[in-house]
């Protein structure tokens, strides 16, 4: 239990530093919006700016720019399908529930943003209810929208996440796990135990919503290089970095894909060669040079070209031979290891063509022919 409660207060604590300057900029925009709403633009008590300023940027790094042209619409779609609907049919119930659907069905018409629908249906809310039709406090909302979402933007400018960190970190964790499984299939390999190799499934399986946060910490980032002069020098290393996405992803499902043949080839004591758990083994060490590449600052070590390097080593291993006199789930195995190594060298740099290419070839005349090793 108390090692559960440890685990369980040190994950929040992490969870609270991920997410620190995100709250930051949140309360600051917040603050700056209703000194804005305020004091420049002469409103009363305009609620809604501080709102849709944290609205607009949560704490999360993906879509921001997006999730501000949705909270700006879906409140002047709102408000301006419900005052011309108010005027006309009176309030009461039944006039409330059409009013909404009507914002909301125009909204999700013009847009699929989960934002703008929401907004839309709570600005006819409040003119059905609240407000008067044609009255200013509407367009009043309206205007504190539009002072909010631009209040948050200006905060990313001014006070932004660094656009690669974040992402580089989740792709680092990703690499890492992935590392942990190769490891526990080898071990289960070499044991002939399956319930390592289970472990190893389980663990692999969970990995999908950190490929997820990587994406969305990708689609922040670019939107903070966009806006921020601060981090305009940051494209080219982001561009890089996103480029690794879809390899690493797919990596990690045949990584999968591995766990699941191995388990099979463990239950059915299949026949299987030393050397491909060797293989495994190599993969599984490799992983550790690819995370702290994935981690490194440019002209540090180790470079794309080393992780490159340590991979091509597993590369030759992956030979032919090994799968005679193998059994089904044994070949499977060594051509997943072929894909996975293919995927982790495209994440260190290389074109899909020039990683297949580090293969020996299994058939007289591939379609890629294998580079020399002189």
């Amino acid at each position: 239990m108390r090692r559960r409660g440890r685990s369980r207060f040190q994950a929040s604590v992490d969870r609270l530093k991920l997410s620190g300057l995100p709250v930051i900029q949140c309360a600051l925009a917040a603050g700056i919006a209703w000194f804005v709403a305020t004091e420049i633009v002469g409103h009363v008590t305009p609620f809604f700016a501080p709102i849709a300023a944290v609205v607009s940027l949560g704490v999360s790094l993906g879509a921001r720019m997006r999730r501000s042209v949705e909270l700006v619409a879906g409140v002047t779609v709102g408000i301006g399908v419900g005052d011309a609907l108010i005027a006309l049919i009176g309030t009461g119930p039944l006039q409330i529930a059409l009013v909404v659907a009507l914002a909301m069905g125009t909204a999700v018409f013009l847009d699929s943003g989960a934002i703008i629908a929401m907004q839309a249906g709570s600005s006819a809310v409040l003119v059905a209810t609240l407000l008067p039709p044609g009255d200013a406090g509407g367009y009043n909302r309206m205007v504190d929208a539009l002072v909010g979402g631009l209040v948050g933007l200006a905060v990313v400018a001014v006070v932004p996440t660094h656009p690669v960190r974040r992402a580089r970190g989740d792709a680092a964790t990703v690499i890492e796990t992935a590392g942990r499984v190769l490891g526990l299939v080898a071990e289960g390999l070499s044991a002939q135990d399956p319930k390592s190799i289970e472990k190893a499934l389980k663990a692999a399986r969970a990995t999908q919503p950190a490929i997820d946060m990587l994406r969305t910490d990708l689609r922040g980032g670019r939107e903070i290089s966009r806006i921020s002069p601060l981090y305009w020098n940051s494209r080219q290393r982001l561009a890089r970095l996103a480029a690794t996405a879809d390899p690493l992803d797919n990596a990690v499902r045949n990584i999968r894909v591995l766990a699941r043949r191995s388990l099979s080839l463990v239950r059915d004591d299949e026949i299987l060669d030393p050397r491909l758990v060797r293989l495994v083994e190599q993969l599984a060490e490799s992983t550790e040079v690819l995370r702290q590449m994935m981690l490194a600052d440019p002209g540090e070590q180790p470079d794309q070209a080393e992780a490159a390097r340590v991979l091509r080593h597993v590369a030759v291993g992956a030979k032919a031979e090994l799968m005679r006199d193998a059994g089904l789930s044994a070949t499977v195995v060594l051509a997943q290891i072929r894909s996975i190594v293919v995927d982790l060298l495209q994440v260190a740099g290389l074109s899909r063509i020039s990683a297949m290419a580090t293969l020996p070839p299994t058939v007289p005349n591939p379609a890629v022919p294998p580079e020399r090793h002189d």
